[in-house]
């Protein structure tokens, strides 16, 4: 019997579905050795040898494999296919005592039958070229960590790390914020009108585009007058009419990136909960009528590229259910960029005609059937014909002022009739009524309007995803473990959906941008990803690589020892209106080990510390208390009283500001936007829905 060794217990259940009973398939729970956690583990003078150890959690598992493949015909390894596959792979050669010139690397893209046995029909040798890239990383980022983190420690404070890329990330945060404190609001005006046309009501919008055949741009309330003046009576004449059709062409399948951004947008997805749901959809689910079945590729790739029988399988689909002129006249093909590694195919499903609704009726959870019908939808998309808009832009002049009105309707709905990609500022259509030159329209309304430039946005895990991508910092499968550590290290914290440095990040890139100014140079971060992509593709030295950047390295850190002796950082604490009460000083938030805590500003005297409440305005219906934000273990959100354990108020349903008519209560919102007001005062029962524009008041 032959032996196959994956990664994940999951994939186990699926692969055994497809291949006979002449194999047996166990999981290596991910890697097996790894440098040791407690000394460096790299021989630096030693053309930077690693020294890996195997990982004791794992030493039973190791046992049991050991004895199945002693007792196995072959072994075949059948890691992720990509480099911490590979180098998982080579791990468990070594460990095995496997040849290195064996052909026993099988990769899946794809746990489908024909996936499976499509890999188990090619077997090939272990790609050193990817483990040495694998290698490269993991040495480069335990050298950093190993030697920076220390230097932390003395200069900031104990237990603070740093890391190659975390550390540029924190400084993109840490420099947005800069933006925004230093960005000055230019104040601007616009002039808006409302139009109809003759002997109709509907009204369409226009914007004033020019004055005197000069760009309109309106400083201040002055200038803006002096145009409103100049229109004051005036007639509004059509003076150009354009005609157009407009085609728009589908999104590209997903890579990795896309769908960490745009589940985001449209889910509200962290980028950890995209990637957890797409890993159990590529290892497989239990469909009805299929058994565990692996619904999409693998889903960490940066290729956009879709073979030639997934494509076919889309078309056949789009014409049955949505007819041949859905279909596009020339199949598409979608580039993927320069920098992407083409091993993978984009992100999309396997059984293409396996639709959503199909899979949410074999019982998977929420967030596999949500993330499962967005891959779906925009793969069936991009594969469909382009949208036809029919466009219109019209000029209309009045005493040497042109406006602007711009409209489409829709010829042909095309991919738009499933998906279309969710743009952040999406912009209402203005539809236009028939006009030809000449034209007298009647004005509605005409209003000078003030406005101010906006500072830069703050990143969002979509937005910096997007950024990591566009400069080449990291790579698809770094970019939620490195989000993850810079929030978990308290770097940076969340605002609603943006990502904000603490004063602990902003101290600690303030000291990294100073002392190791490459470390954090996002291009230098860059190169050498695409050192790890030469090394890769076997055009560069993997020693030569590590030697190169640790020469820089190591002078940096001893000029940072020098410049930096005897002196210490201070993380600046963040002022609250709270006040001790032991002593009645003022408290301040501070940043631990394990994130933000309140302490008195008595201390060493008083040495008072207690939790950051979230205060969320609702009071508690059984003692009046404050209602305030709580968190389980699990990390789940619950509301509580504040006087918890003496008061044993908690609940699952949002406070709100309304309050209850019959006894002045907090209403809590139980369920969504369509759910229901709910007064949880003891013998009250006052009951509201909402979001049906009624007003079903029980009581």
């Amino acid at each position: 019997m032959d032996l196959i060794i994956v990664e994940s217990p999951t994939k186990v259940r699926t692969i055994k579905r497809y291949l006979s009973g002449d194999y047996d398939v166990v999981a290596s729970m991910g890697h097996l050795r790894d440098l040791p956690k407690s000394k460096l583990g790299v021989d630096i003078e030693n053309d930077f040898a690693p020294q890996y150890v195997n990982i004791k959690d794992k030493s039973a598992l190791i046992k049991d494999i050991q004895k199945k493949a002693k007792k196995a015909d072959h072994v075949y390894l059948a890691g992720d296919p990509d480099r911490e596959g590979e180098a998982i792979s080579w791990h468990l050669a070594q460990i095995l005592g496997l040849d290195m010139n064996d052909d026993n690397r099988v990769t899946f893209n794809e746990i489908t039958e024909s996936g499976i046995k499509a890999g188990m029909s090619h077997p090939r040798k272990i790609d050193l070229n990817l483990v040495n890239a694998q290698q490269t990383r993991r040495i480069l980022d335990r050298i950093v960590g190993y030697k920076l983190s220390p230097f932390l420690w003395r200069k900031i404070r104990r237990g603070l790390s740093a890391g190659r890329v975390q550390s540029v990330a924190v400084k993109m945060i840490c420099d947005r914020e800069e933006e925004i404190r230093n960005f000055v609001p230019q104040e601007y005006w616009s002039i808006d009108a409302k139009f109809s046309a003759q002997g109709e009501r509907k009204m369409f919008s226009a914007k004033l585009a020019s004055v005197d055949g000069e760009k309109a741009e309106l400083a201040d309330k002055e200038q803006t007058d002096k145009v409103l003046a100049k229109l004051e009576g005036a007639k509004y004449t059509v003076a150009n009419v354009k005609k157009s059709v407009h085609r728009k062409s589908p999104a590209a399948p997903f890579t990795t990136s896309t769908l960490q951004q745009e589940a985001s947008k449209r889910l509200s997805f962290q980028g950890r909960r995209t990637m957890k749901a797409a890993q159990e959809l590529y290892e497989g689910v239990e469909i009805k009528g299929m058994g565990p079945t692996g619904l999409i590729t693998y889903m960490r790739t940066d290729s956009q590229r879709v073979s030639d029988e997934a494509r076919a399988a889309a078309y056949d689909f789009i014409k049955k259910n949505y007819g041949e002129k859905y279909v596009p006249e020339k199949p598409r093909v979608y580039k993927s960029k320069g920098s992407a590694q083409d091993a993978h195919e984009a992100i999309r499903p396997t059984h293409p005609e396996l639709t959503p609704d199909m899979v949410k009726a074999s019982g998977v959870t929420n967030d596999q059937y949500k993330l499962y019908k967005l891959i779906w939808e925009r793969f069936i998309a991009s594969q469909m014909a382009n949208c036809m808009l029919n466009t219109v832009a019209a000029d209309i002049e009045a005493n040497g002022c042109v406006f602007r009105a711009t409209g489409n309707t829709v010829k042909f709905d095309g991919f738009t009739v499933l998906y279309e990609e969710k743009n952040d500022d999406e912009e209402k259509k203005n539809v236009l009524p028939e006009m030809k030159k000449g034209d007298e329209l009647k004005l509605r309304d005409l209003s000078g309007n003030q406005h101010f430039t906006q500072p830069p946005a703050r990143y969002t895990e979509a937005s910096l995803v997007k950024a990591f991508e566009e400069t080449g910092i990291g790579r698809p499968s770094t970019y939620v473990p490195t989000i993850t550590t810079i929030l978990n290290r308290s770097y940076v914290e969340r605002e609603g959906k943006s990502l904000k440095p603490t004063s602990l990040g902003e101290v600690t890139n303030e000291l990294m941008s100073k002392c190791f100014d490459k470390i954090v140079d996002v291009k230098f971060t860059a190169n050498m990803e695409n050192s790890l992509d030469a090394i890769e593709n076997g055009k560069k030295s993997w020693t030569k690589t590590l030697g190169d950047f640790y020469g820089e390295f190591d002078k940096e850190l001893v000029k940072a020892e020098e410049d930096m002796d005897g002196k210490r950082v201070k993380v600046p604490d963040e002022a609250t209106n709270e006040v001790c009460e032991l002593c009645g000083k003022p408290m301040v938030i501070k940043i631990g080990r394990f994130g933000k805590f309140m302490a008195c500003t008595g201390f060493p005297d008083c040495r008072n510390t207690k939790r950051i409440v979230t205060e969320t305005g609702g009071s508690c219906p059984f003692c009046g208390k404050r209602v305030l934000l709580k968190k389980s273990k699990r990390g789940k959100k619950y509301y509580g009283c504040e006087d918890n354990p003496n008061c044993s108020f908690m609940t699952w349903d949002v406070p709100t500001e309304d309050k209850c008519p019959n006894c002045g209560s907090t209403l809590f919102r139980k369920g969504g936007k369509n759910g229901v007001l709910i007064c949880h005062k003891q013998d009250c029962g006052y009951q509201k829905q909402l979001g049906d524009g009624g007003d079903n008041d029980e009581s």
